[in-house]
């Protein structure tokens, strides 16, 4: 779209990640259209799991340079439990929205040959998170989507890269952060010693959606403060040898 600045879409974009992500690429230059199932200003109302919804906000949209698939759901309960309806329920929302999205809006992408789609995962799509049902394998799905994308439509000067957030707590995540003791215990389990932002996740977003990613393609980044690569450090060791680790978080063995 020459002269004019460049358009970005982002979904689920009414409140946490998405909204700071949607600031973000407004700071950035891009128009942003932000798209939610709930309301709120300057949003267009769009339940991404609905064909029909999509079409109609790509019509009020238009075409766009970048799109980012950020609405996401999860439903708590051990796989015995969690109903069909709701396992399906996840999938619906993190996987074949983001198809649905990717497509109705990559086609006008294709058409021009320029495009960057990002997609928000979770560090669950590489480490199975237990009690919420279908997440992690929604998210694993996603970023199976991510690189199917990145490898069929990169030819075509389409990009699609993912971000996965670590632990940022957001209105979304509930009461998982309400207790302080849970908030110290998990900031102390990331290396960086902190629990992550929202705005942390829309850094790189803005990194993936900008030129200076220009030759990035079908990659993930673990937005996660070095969580992901943590896991020795989870692991008892006997008291005889020194822990490596300082700084602002438990130096004592987590696991007893």
């Amino acid at each position: 779209m020459k002269g004019e600045s460049p358009r970005a879409v982002v979904t689920g974009a009414a409140r946490g990640i998405g909204a700071a992500i949607a600031s973000r690429l407004e700071s950035d230059g891009f128009s942003v259209s932000r798209l939610d199932v709930g309301g709120g200003e300057d949003i267009i109302h769009c339940d991404v799991t609905d064909e029909a919804s999509v079409l109609a906000a790509a019509e009020v949209v238009g075409p766009v340079d970048v799109l980012v698939n950020n609405a996401g759901i999860w439903r708590f309960g051990g796989l015995e439990d969690v109903s069909v309806a709701d396992f399906r329920a996840v999938l619906d929302v993190n996987v074949i929205g983001p198809f649905i999205c990717a497509r109705t809006f990559g086609r006008l992408m294709l058409n021009r040959g320029a495009g960057s789609i990002i997609n928000i995962v979770s560090i669950a799509a590489a480490h199975a998170n237990v009690g919420v049902g279908g997440y992690s394998a929604s998210k694993a799905g996603l970023l199976a989507l991510t690189r199917t994308i990145a490898t069929e439509w990169g030819p075509r000067g389409i990009r699609c890269n993912a971000v996965g957030p670590g632990l940022v707590p957001t209105p979304g995540t509930g009461s998982v952060y309400d207790d302080g003791a849970v908030r110290e215990a998990r900031a102390g389990a990331v290396p960086l010693r902190r629990l992550g932002t929202p705005e942390d996740i829309a850094n790189m977003v803005s990194f993936f959606a900008g030129p200076d990613s220009g030759y990035v393609n079908g990659q993930v980044v673990y937005v996660d403060g070095g969580l992901s690569e943590a896991l020795m450090t989870m692991l008892p060791r006997p008291r005889s040898i020194t822990r490596p680790i300082r700084g602002d978080g438990p130096t004592h063995e987590p696991m007893k």
